[in-house]
């Protein structure tokens, strides 16, 4: 698995981006960078053919899985003749490239990304509310109800869910036989005692050669993602009434365990910002690691299966939920470009989708169905996420997300290395405190 699933690779001027002014200012910049890119593109989809063709610009990776995106985008192109949707994979930096067409009044028609970004593309005017085409849609009721939630900002519901998943703790069930463990840890007390039995020093040289987990190194939003499940756990928020709120006892205590884990010994850190890779945890280095149902390890022959989150205050995970915006074009484009984001909201595409992907159902119909129920057979640890739905919580959409998660990052990474999470913490906060505050608009 890579995790550009997962996270927005935003560049760093991007995060600079304090008004609207210096917003248009920069994409003005990169409008002319972009300017080759965007005649392209605009050149796949204006035709006078009597058909719309509409384009998709998406970013899904590993190519397997995009793969299996645009075999089910040729079954729709092939039962609406009179609707052509194309398939553009939009390589990094992917926003500039999305700032620009919408500036550019060249956008796309549709667009797969994070539901991190909403707030931004809501801010720039560039899609379209979905609530009022959603409450007529006969199959609302077949979607999962959170992930309405997840994706509504200000009361308008910004985006549709194209996947879902969330994340658990993968371990290898040999390596806890050999260190007597036999029951699995459904506390973060318990993990931290399982977590030490699993580090094992064979040669006495104070360097062990197992170690009980692995924890992300970084900044970016895979560490933040993976640090989000122990947040929720302990009651804690990030976010409160649309402004940062990174001093509270949950982050306090997320923080805290984590830095326990290191403490004890018990954890071994990734290299900076490969928090995702597994390669220590195939080989038997690490003996549980933080990630969900889409990771290599499910298509493994090692021995392996998946636990929840332990809880603290409560059970909690995080979901890993991708969307698809409706961009503003014209109505008859978007008319038929809402017939293609039923189609992916459907029993038959959830089922096509997850089946080959790995992720979860957003189509409650699709979890029930048999074909997804023996895939489950065949791969019984889908179960492990399945049931955590229920508990899912997810990280904020609101404007300025990507300077919230870079702080909160650093906050982290500063934690790993050994300040105090209040340090660390306080500092972030100090810093999104300044940022906020000059911006009235916000």
């Amino acid at each position: 698995m890579k995790v550009t699933l997962f996270q927005s690779q935003i560049p760093n001027f991007s995060r600079q981006l304090t008004n609207s002014a210096w917003r248009l200012s920069l994409i003005g910049i990169i409008l002319s960078i972009f300017f080759i890119f965007l005649s392209g593109c605009q050149g796949t989809v204006q035709k006078n053919d009597g058909v719309i063709h509409l384009s998709l610009w998406q970013s899904i990776n590993p190519p397997a899985n995009r793969d299996v995106f645009n075999k089910l985008v040729d079954k729709f192109n092939q039962t609406h003749p009179d609707i052509q949707v194309e398939s553009l994979f939009i390589g990094q930096p992917q926003l500039p490239k999305i700032l620009t067409a919408v500036v550019g009044n060249a956008p796309p028609d549709l667009v797969s990304f994070d539901p991190q970004l909403t707030g931004q593309f809501m801010e720039l005017g560039a899609i379209r509310p979905l609530e009022e085409w959603v409450d007529k849609l006969p199959l609302k009721s077949e979607i999962s109800p959170n992930l309405w939630e997840e994706l509504k900002l200000d009361g308008h519901l910004w985006s549709i869910p194209l996947y879902t998943s969330n994340i658990g703790i993968f371990y290898r069930p040999k390596l806890f036989q050999a260190a007597g463990i036999t029951q699995i840890p459904q506390t973060w007390e318990e993990l931290r005692k399982v977590a030490k039995k699993l580090t094992i020093d064979r040669n006495g040289d104070n360097r062990p050669e197992q170690y009980g987990m692995l924890l992300p190194l970084g900044k970016e939003e895979w560490t933040v993602f993976s640090w989000f499940p122990f947040l929720l756990s302990a009651g804690g928020e990030v976010v409160t009434n649309n402004r940062p709120n990174l001093m509270n006892p949950g982050a306090i205590a997320a923080l805290q365990f984590w830095q326990d884990l290191l403490k004890d010994g018990s954890a071994i850190l990734s290299s900076p910002e490969r928090g995702y890779e597994e390669d220590a945890f195939m080989a038997g280095r690490v003996a549980m690691q933080l990630t969900g149902p889409w990771t290599y390890i499910m298509k493994s022959n090692v021995d392996f299966n998946a636990f929840p989150i332990p809880g603290n205050v409560k059970p909690a995970t995080v979901t890993a939920t991708g969307n698809m915006y409706l961009m503003k074009t014209t109505p008859a484009r978007e008319q038929a470009a809402l017939k293609f984001l039923e189609y992916v909201l459907s029993e038959k595409f959830q089922t096509e989708w997850s089946m080959g992907t790995g992720f979860l159902p957003v189509n409650l119909k699709s979890t029930q169905s048999q074909a997804y129920q023996k895939f489950i057979q065949q791969k019984p640890v889908l179960k492990v996420f399945i049931d955590q739905m229920s508990v899912s919580g997810f990280r904020p959409i609101i404007p300025g997300y990507s300077r919230l998660s870079d702080s909160l990052g650093r906050a982290i990474e500063a934690t790993m290395l050994g300040a105090s999470p209040e340090t660390a913490l306080k500092q972030a906060q100090a810093n999104l405190d300044s940022i906020w505050d000059s911006q009235p608009s916000r």
